[in-house]
């Protein structure tokens, strides 16, 4: 039963990395990036490791490198002053170099989105009229850019949100990601969106849970469905590109 899980691994985009991951943790817990609270963190960021690997998704080594980085620096903050030292005001603070890089990986984002934003506004210069039918909301400008990270932490509610089996789980539901990718556009067929959870309105077991969302990033990917958010920590809804074409 588990082969329908793991001989399916889907691969992290480049630009979905360990940092981008604590900037979305920071971002969730309106957190002060320059106070960082380390252990709840830590305990976050470990969380989303062990939900990434029960998908079977391909962790790229700088993910166990932070892993490994921000245990450090947990044990660090938690030693107790030692005895031998004075009082010292300049003793560095064991979280300042991962401050730095998330400061400087953050302008570096910023200053990516500012040149897509400028983009934009020349693509807006030759701007035409949606046609019916063309697929996909017609008010994107404002809303939310989503990452692997917010629908994961909309999978984990999902997840939550089941009932819990006890005792062996018996599962006869057998259905590949491929089948359930094709479930998923018959969803959409003669309707704007979807919500994200109503995709596992029929979802009865975790596993079947799991197969549905790596059959949904598998549809983002091949850019055969859109997935969009109205505001920041709202809603998620799923569209149907109808532009792109069956690979």
């Amino acid at each position: 039963m588990d082969d329908t899980q793991t001989s399916y691994a889907v691969k992290l985009p480049a630009f979905e990395g360990p940092l981008d991951l604590l900037l979305h943790l920071i971002k969730k817990n309106e957190i002060n990036i320059y106070d960082i609270p380390i252990s709840l963190i830590t305990g976050q960021y470990l969380e989303y490791l062990t939900l990434m690997k029960s998908l079977s998704l391909t962790l790229a080594g700088e993910f166990l490198v932070m892993a490994a980085t921000l245990i450090h620096i947990k044990s660090r903050t938690l030693l107790p002053p030692s005895e031998t030292d004075e009082v010292e005001e300049d003793e560095e603070d064991p979280r300042a170099d991962l401050v730095m890089r998330l400061l400087e990986y953050q302008r570096f984002k910023e200053a990516a989105q500012g040149f897509e934003a400028r983009e934009q506004e020349w693509r807006e210069v030759f701007y035409r009229e949606p046609t019916a039918g063309s697929g996909g909301p017609t008010d994107e400008i404002n809303l939310v850019d989503l990452s692997l990270f917010d629908l994961l932490e909309a999978l984990r509610g999902v997840m939550e949100r089941a009932p819990t089996i006890q005792g062996l789980e018996i599962v006869v539901d057998e259905l590949s990601v491929q089948d359930r990718m094709s479930l998923v556009l018959d969803r959409l067929e003669g309707q704007e969106s979807v919500t994200f959870t109503s995709l596992f309105d029929g979802d009865s077991t975790r596993l079947s849970m799991i197969v549905t969302f790596l059959a949904l990033l598998e549809l983002i990917r091949l850019k055969r469905v859109r997935i969009i958010q109205a505001e920041l920590f709202g809603a998620i809804r799923v569209w149907k590109n109808t532009n792109s074409q069956p690979s």
